[in-house]
């Protein structure tokens, strides 16, 4: 179980989203938070990420794996597809 709220989560991880982003910027891409719901971190893998078949793998072992290390193991990090913004639910 996560011992923090999700308000409590928001900023630890903007901070880390701010440490992945130049890497992601650099294959010009780029992340955005969406939501924090019961530990679950939505985010938007936006530019050219959107369709790169590598997006998965930076979604899991780069931005999943950082706010696991620095925040805590149990987190999740799901990509959120343009138009899916309300939709949060749906996704998993």
């Amino acid at each position: 179980m996560i011992p923090f709220t999700d308000e409590e989560l928001k900023p630890a991880v903007e901070n880390v989203i701010e440490k992945v982003r130049p890497s992601i910027k650099l294959d010009g891409g780029d992340i955005r938070l969406i939501a924090i719901k019961s530990g679950i971190i939505y985010v938007q893998l936006q530019g050219a990420c959107v369709g790169c078949a590598s997006s998965g793998t930076t979604l899991k072992y780069g931005v999943e794996k950082q706010m696991k290390a620095l925040i805590h193991p149990e987190l999740t990090v799901v990509n959120v597809p343009a138009g899916w913004e309300e939709k949060l639910d749906q996704l998993g």
